[in-house]
């Protein structure tokens, strides 16, 4: 353990003391919740409760007074949220609505949304967090580096803000080698314990440790958590070949939170149903699907007081399945998720192919292929976007490795590139999807 997480965590603990231990109860409820699942008479009192105060408080929500299951109340998107802003706020937080929290998404692979919320579900998202990290072997206080596109003005943090979390900003707005040797210096010069990136630039990172050798036997690292789009099995793989543990999977939006996190081993991600209610609805219309079916995620959340969330379509889609165990409980699992529909691909055949077949599809050809994009543009014809030593790659076997998925009968045109770059939310979209069938 490091000086420096010792005293946070100590400093952490008894401010908390002093304010009664509210931090540290929603944290130990949450991770019980988790591991343990929740009641049914929970989970229908908690969206009762919610729907009721909706009604009650919202001046959006006061219009369907007469519903009294959630599937009687709109199914929201970020488009339908932006339009209905201030009619969604209630009433009770309408004259501090400066003083409340601010939660954004970039909108890299949607509408740029900023969800208000009131300190308690603040709270809520920064224990979730703690609570997930926690039950896969993170102590309070260990120096975290992050890893996205920091924008001064936009989303870089305060010195201070930044020793009080024991968090440093890595900037991954160029991940070519140099900078990339840069980052590998940082991570050993300011002994970082936890590296918080998406999939994405993980699998750069990881690959760049590979190829360089470089020697992480200095660093301090011990643990590596995933965000964003799902990471590819080879990078899981070579992460814990590479540092001797795996890294911890996760799900989640900056909407809301963290929803779902792979717990040790478990190929599957835990939801945390305490927090939040999850449906699962068709592509096409707003009917639930049969458990095992892929379908829309659609989550409603039970504690953003200032700006409810009910029936918030993230964009992302997946597969789910709920379990009931010997005690009567209920857990959640999410057994496959395929992200946002916008980065969603189908093979000529109509039929969804999971991110993993794009993040791995170009195994045997490292060192030749640096980075790849595909973008479905019709049914049948995509576009692959290639930043390729032309001299040496082979273009009919990458197109060959791309037609064993997408069919045989695809038209697959390559376009080379000099760069794809990583978006403004830190993500480096593999896929992406324009034909507007499928949107």
């Amino acid at each position: 353990m490091q000086a420096g997480e010792i005293l946070r965590r100590t400093a952490f603990n008894i401010l908390d003391k002093l304010h009664g231990g509210k931090l540290e109860k929603i944290k130990k409820v949450n991770k019980r919740e988790i591991v343990e699942g929740i009641t049914e008479e929970y989970a229908q009192r908690r969206v009762e409760m919610l729907l009721d105060y909706a009604k009650k408080h919202s001046p959006y929500y006061k219009n369907y007074q007469d519903a009294q299951d959630i599937t009687e109340f709109p199914v929201m998107t970020k488009m339908k949220y932006n339009e209905n802003m201030d009619a969604v706020l209630c009433d009770t937080f309408r004259d501090r609505k400066d003083s409340l929290f601010r939660l954004k998404t970039s909108g890299s692979t949607g509408a740029p949304f900023t969800v208000l919320c009131d300190g308690d579900k603040m709270n809520r998202v920064n224990m979730n967090f703690i609570s997930f990290m926690e039950l896969n072997g993170f102590r309070m206080g260990m120096k975290r580096g992050e890893f996205r596109v920091w924008i001064p003005g936009k989303n870089v943090i305060s010195k201070w803000k930044s020793f009080k979390n024991n968090l440093i900003m890595i900037d991954i707005s160029n991940m070519g080698d140099d900078a990339l040797a840069d980052i590998c210096e940082k991570i050993r010069k300011d002994r970082i314990q936890v590296l918080v990136a998406y999939s994405s630039a993980l699998t750069v990172l990881a690959d760049y440790l590979k190829r360089k050798k470089v020697d992480i036997r200095k660093w301090d690292v011990e643990m590596v958590f995933a965000m964003g789009e799902a990471l590819p099995q080879k990078t899981y793989d070579l992460i814990r070949e590479i540092f001797g543990f795996s890294a911890v999977r996760s799900y989640g939006n900056n909407e809301n939170g963290f929803l779902a996190c792979q717990v040790g081993e478990e190929d599957r991600y835990t939801v945390d149903l305490y927090n939040f209610y999850i449906e699962m609805l068709s592509l096409d219309s707003d009917e639930p699907v049969k458990p095992g079916e892929l379908g829309r995620i659609v989550v409603t959340d039970f504690y953003n007081k200032a700006f409810p969330m009910i029936r918030y379509d993230t964009g992302d889609t997946g597969i789910y399945q709920e379990v009931t165990d010997e005690k009567g409980r209920k857990h959640g699992y999410f057994t496959e998720i395929y992200g946002r529909r916008g980065s969603m691909m189908y093979n000529c055949k109509g039929e969804p192919l999971s991110i993993h077949v794009f993040m791995n599809v170009l195994i045997n050809m490292e060192g030749i292929v640096h980075q790849a994009k595909c973008i479905q543009w019709e049914k049948k014809r995509y576009e692959l976007l290639l930043n390729a030593d032309r001299t040496r790659v082979n273009e009919d076997e990458v197109v060959a490795s791309y037609r064993k998925y997408l069919g045989e009968e695809a038209q697959i045109d390559v376009t080379y590139v000099d760069e794809i770059p990583i978006e403004a939310s830190g993500k480096r979209m593999v896929c992406v999807q324009k034909c507007q069938a499928y949107l």
